[in-house]
């Protein structure tokens, strides 16, 4: 009996050795991002990372001052984008773009992509989980 319960408890702690990097990937919107700071951004693109579970890219922003600071920015899945019409070339270094979004909780130069709207003036919505457009 007795070793039938090291068993279950080696097999449990087994799956929990598996599942947890699976589960600490994936975070929750509101944890992350604020709903209540919405914010707007235009820069142009400097690394573009398309893959699952979103993706993500990278623009270099200038304030009013000059100042360049390099901001992140997660959008949907690459699937959930390519049904919006979206493709791998749909974001290209050096495209000046501006992007409505919320920003990070950490007050880092992070944000969830809500709407890209590029330079011919198309906005499209980007945005995952909470991040509906604006």
């Amino acid at each position: 009996m007795r070793s039938n319960v090291l068993v279950i408890l080696a097999m449990g702690f087994g799956l929990f050795l598996v599942a947890a990097p699976v589960l600490m990937a994936h975070h929750s919107f509101v944890a992350e991002y604020n709903l209540n700071k919405p914010i707007t951004v235009k820069g142009t693109i400097t690394k573009v990372e398309w893959s699952n579970p979103h993706i993500s890219f990278f623009l270099d922003v200038k304030d009013g001052s000059g100042k360049v600071t390099n901001w992140g920015v997660d959008a949907a899945a690459p699937a959930a984008l390519a049904r919006r019409g979206w493709d791998r070339t749909s974001l290209k270094l050096g495209d000046a773009i501006t992007v409505e979004a919320f920003q990070a909780r950490s007050g880092k130069p992070f944000a969830a992509a809500s709407m890209v709207i590029f330079p011919d003036g198309r906005k499209i919505f980007a945005g995952s989980d909470g991040a509906a457009p604006r």
